[in-house]
């Protein structure tokens, strides 16, 4: 069995030339942390985790103590080093985990895209031959893990950005429910949909993740897939699906139906409604960034700061109203989704887009930041939770299957994931 050390020197000699990935490395903490763990091995003694001593990566709008927290950004450089770990970051330390570094990101965590202008744009790795985006906000997260250099990664989810990225890296997220993860010592870009969480390649490996971070320990049973009902939306999810992605989804629904659970198509109409309430990002990104806007609007990313300036448009009455908007189609969605146990959807509509025409076009930015967040967004606004996995065929280019619940539902979604996964396993092998 390979020593954490050796697994955590050998992510850090290739994160040292992957400036695309990280934006900050941490070579003495995290060789610290794998000796560490290596020793109570040797001596057989209890780790402090299942991750002690391996390497994890943390995006880079977490704070540590010490050092100004960028969040993909050149303008915060000059701010103030944080003065102390965000909680997460404590939580991850104390599990003796070897955080290698923090992973480059969308700018402020607005877009599901993943290009950077400042730090690069890390391609993603299941494509050698073209240069597709990783997807994002959490980009970085996803390419470290998907490269081997990491076991898992933190990152953060307001609108898909840690679901997208492991849809189309072929890696496994999972998006809580929001309050259940502290976001305290985290630069924020919506205060009412962030929610910090982490992907990994497996179902299990996100439940271990999910166990260290989060603020309640959660108890999973065991679920036969013979006795789920899994509804299938069929407004607004599965519109404008390339080839691919339709036929990767549609094999995978024939596949656990075969095995058992029943696949329910239902119109869901109601689902379509979260666009009108979809606006929470930019008037809380414009309140925190008004300021840093005005004095340095040259050194932000300008697809970022159009977004941003678009929460200056937002009255207080219209931000109120989304308030209440949001709560009463929470209560409504909530009644619409009692009768499943589940929701089942593809996790984004396309693979991974090629960088240089999004890099090239506005129009096709925004296009394609549209449709990966279309899907993925809809159950912030729920405050529910959700997790993307792989259900693509060894080799062809990745497709997440996402499977979300309400508030609160976290428990069943993963033990719905968990028999899902061993499901598609027979797909995933062909």
């Amino acid at each position: 069995m390979q020593s954490r050390l050796a697994y955590v020197e050998a992510s850090l000699e290739v994160a040292k030339q992957s400036q695309s990935i990280f934006t900050r490395l941490y070579p003495e903490s995290a060789i610290a942390a794998a000796t560490y763990a290596d020793t109570l091995r040797a001596q057989k003694m209890t780790p402090l985790s299942p991750i002690a001593g391996l390497p994890i990566s943390i995006k880079d709008l977490l704070d540590v103590a010490g050092e100004p927290t960028l969040a993909g950004s050149t303008v915060l450089r000059q701010t103030q080093p944080a003065k102390q770990d965000a909680p997460v970051v404590t939580r991850l330390r104390q599990a003796g985990a070897a955080i290698i570094g923090k992973t480059n990101m969308t700018e402020f965590a607005y877009s599901g895209v993943g290009i950077n202008p400042h730090y690069g744009t890390a391609p993603n790795p299941a494509d050698t031959a073209i240069a597709r985006i990783p997807g994002g906000s959490s980009s970085g997260a996803a390419v470290s893990v998907a490269t081997g250099l990491c076991v898992a990664a933190i990152g953060s989810d307001t609108g898909g950005s840690i679901r997208i990225p492991a849809a189309l890296c072929g890696l496994t997220g999972f998006k809580p429910t929001a309050s259940r993860v502290s976001k305290a010592g985290t630069v924020p870009l919506s205060f009412t949909l962030d929610t910090i969480c982490a992907l990994a390649h497996t179902v299990d490996d996100c439940i271990t993740m999910d166990s260290i971070i989060a603020e309640n320990l959660l108890s999973i049973t065991a679920l036969p897939l013979k006795s789920l009902r899994l509804a299938v939306p069929q407004t607004l999810f599965l519109e404008d699906m390339d080839q691919h992605v339709s036929s990767a989804f549609s094999k995978a629904l024939t596949c656990l139906s075969a095995a058992g659970a029943s696949i329910i198509e239902t119109p869901m109409q109601l689902l379509a409604e979260y666009r009108s309430m979809a606006m929470f990002s930019a008037p809380e990104a414009y309140s925190w960034h008004r300021h840093l806007l005005a004095e340095n609007f040259e050194e932000y990313d300008p697809r970022v700061a159009q977004r941003i300036q678009l929460g200056a448009h937002v009255s207080a009455a219209d931000y109120i109203d989304m308030h209440t908007a949001r709560a009463e189609w929470i209560t409504r969605m909530g009644a619409l989704l009692a009768p499943f146990d589940a929701i089942l959807m593809p996790t984004v509509p396309i693979v991974a887009p090629e960088i240089a025409p999004l890099i090239a076009s506005d129009d096709a930015f925004f296009h394609a930041n549209g449709l990966l967040l279309r899907n993925t967004a809809s159950i912030n606004i729920l405050d529910g939770c959700a997790i993307s996995i792989p259900c693509h065929e060894t080799g062809s280019l990745p497709v997440g299957l996402s499977i979300a619940g309400a508030a609160g539902t976290d428990a069943r979604i993963l033990a719905i994931a968990r028999v899902v996964e061993s499901a598609l396993s027979a797909i995933r092998r062909m």
